[in-house]
């Protein structure tokens, strides 16, 4: 243990050196101790970038682990599925040729139930017609098309009319 002469004599040293020093050593100091600060905060604020980075890669990988499982099912499910699905639109084109054979049949019928005076929902369930499709054939043939198209050649001859 060093003795209290010896502690006195260092203190009073190093006095006389902080003493002797001038205002452009204290700042030349001052700078260094920043830099070292500076260099520590960077140091330990990397560190946890890096470790978080880690920690964020490492969630993705499983993420991707488990979006690539899924996918695998997914596949094997549609592979699965394929044979089926090929059925199904084998038996839907014979539905629809079928339908298109016979629906082409069902334009004269509904053409002359509407001439008779039948409404769209008539023709939609006696010849098989969608919506649109009866109402445009009770327009063009039924009686109000037949009376709305008396009145547009009437409105043409008379324009006063219109």
């Amino acid at each position: 243990m060093p003795s209290i002469h010896t502690l006195l004599s260092y203190y009073s040293s190093l006095s006389r050196a902080l003493a002797s020093l001038t205002a452009e050593d204290l700042l030349l100091a001052g700078r260094a101790a920043f830099l070292i600060f500076s260099f520590v905060v960077a140091a330990v604020t990397f560190t946890r970038w890096r470790r978080a980075a880690e920690r964020d890669t490492a969630h993705t990988a499983e993420q991707m682990t488990l979006v690539l499982e899924r996918l695998e099912r997914l596949e094997a499910l549609a592979a699965q599925s394929e044979p089926r699905l090929a059925a199904l639109g084998e038996q839907l084109e014979t539905r629809l040729g079928a339908a298109a054979g016979s629906g082409q049949a069902s334009y004269p019928i509904a053409i002359r139930l509407a001439r008779a005076g039948a409404e769209p929902e008539e023709l939609i369930a006696s010849c098989g017609l969608t919506r649109r499709e009866a109402e445009l054939v009770a327009r063009l043939h039924g009686r109000w098309g037949e009376a709305r198209g008396a009145e547009r050649l009437s409105s043409r001859n008379h324009p006063a009319a219109a």
